[in-house]
């Protein structure tokens, strides 16, 4: 193996992600030049309108909530070799079960009420990613496609909800109004921002503790490292990865129950501009590091802040912090690709015996 082959075999998955974010900047700098716009404009507009002040760091961490949440979520299947592409639909159902809980008057304090309907809409996604695990372990169904019809199911049920039997008054198709005892309060009066962007963090401590203090988390980091020692090693496959679904579902649903307990107020129909696929990319850019999707999603959703201010300041299309996620995601994978190549081309030491033999 040469020793560019070394290097790249050694190289730094933190590394690889700051690389990759660059060079989806510069790439994406070239297409807007190419399309006629000038690029340090923008990306000077994009740091102004998501940095430049106290209300523009607050309408950051408020994009970046939901991108932590649904980073965390994809990046505990992944853990366990499940790629969940219906991290959006399991939002949903925690949205639609949380706000059913919110909405209804109960007798309890306004702290419990809340609570009851955070837990249920955990409840609510936890069963949408649990059943996937149970079609995958019991059928052999493929996950990616599971996931990605019960998307349409989920969304699709949960439009006609808002759109006929729970829909309130007005044409806007959503539900009635959470009421304020389940609301999750602001943290800075005046201002939009709540304590659902301490719920992520705290959820993204917890992912990185039960992943590398516990049971679970090690029997999910050997089934993802290699499925068949671990199963020789005495570990259920099958279970972890019902677990891991079940995991990252609730993830998920406590990622669209925050979102109607706070900014929403209720559930609105297609409140979600694609949170649970953006959630690959932060995961990507994070190197499924549940610190790092942190870092990710501030990130991400400084450049969806910013993309917003810089509609109003020019007339460059905003699609192009889209452009940015997909090449972070394209640069990522490239050296992953250049290792398994590495790795599928190793030829046995001198002297060595082949399996064969």
């Amino acid at each position: 193996m040469s020793k560019l082959s070394n290097r790249l075999m050694k190289t730094s998955p933190i590394v690889i992600s700051l690389v990759s974010f660059v060079l989806a900047i510069l790439v994406s700098c070239v297409i807007m030049l190419l399309c006629g716009y000038d690029p340090i404009f923008a990306y000077s507009v994009i740091i102004e309108g998501s940095l430049g002040s106290v209300r523009s760091l607050t309408n950051t961490l408020i994009q970046a909530t939901p991108l932590i949440f649904t980073g965390l979520a994809f990046m505990v299947g992944k853990k366990a070799t499940l790629i969940n592409l219906g991290v959006e639909g399991q939002m949903y159902t925690g949205a639609m079960v949380a706000a059913l809980v919110g909405m209804t008057p109960l007798p309890l304090p306004g702290i419990l009420h809340l609570f009851l309907a955070l837990v249920c809409g955990v409840i609510g996604g936890g069963l949408a990613g649990a059943l996937i695990g149970f079609l995958k372990v019991r059928f052999g169904s493929n996950e990616v496609i599971t996931t990605t019809m019960t998307n349409f199911i989920i969304i699709n049920f949960c439009d006609y909800l808002v759109n006929y039997p729970l829909k309130a008054e007005g044409a806007v198709a959503q539900t009635n109004k959470i009421v304020d005892g389940a609301l999750l309060g602001k943290m800075i009066p005046g201002y939009q921002l709540t304590w659902a962007i301490v719920i992520a963090v705290l959820a993204a401590l917890i992912v990185k503790f039960v992943l590398e203090k516990t049971r679970f988390g090690y029997e999910v980091r050997a089934v993802g490292l290699n499925m068949k020692a671990a199963e020789t090693a005495g570990i259920k496959v099958g279970g972890v990865m019902m677990k891991a679904m079940l995991f990252s579902g609730a993830l998920a649903g406590l990622c669209g129950a925050v979102h109607v307990t706070s900014v929403g107020k209720r559930f609105i129909s297609g409140f979600s501009p694609g949170y649970g696929f953006s959630g690959i990319s932060v995961a990507a850019l994070a190197s499924d590091s549940p610190l790092g999707i942190i870092l990710a999603g501030i990130i991400f959703g400084a450049l969806k802040t910013g993309a917003m201010y810089l509609n109003m300041m020019s007339q460059i299309p905003t699609e192009f912090v889209s452009v940015i996620q997909a090449l972070v995601v394209i640069f990522v994978s490239a050296p992953l690709l250049i290792r398994a190549l590495i790795g599928a081309d190793r030829k046995p030491k001198k002297g060595g015996r082949s399996h064969a033999e």
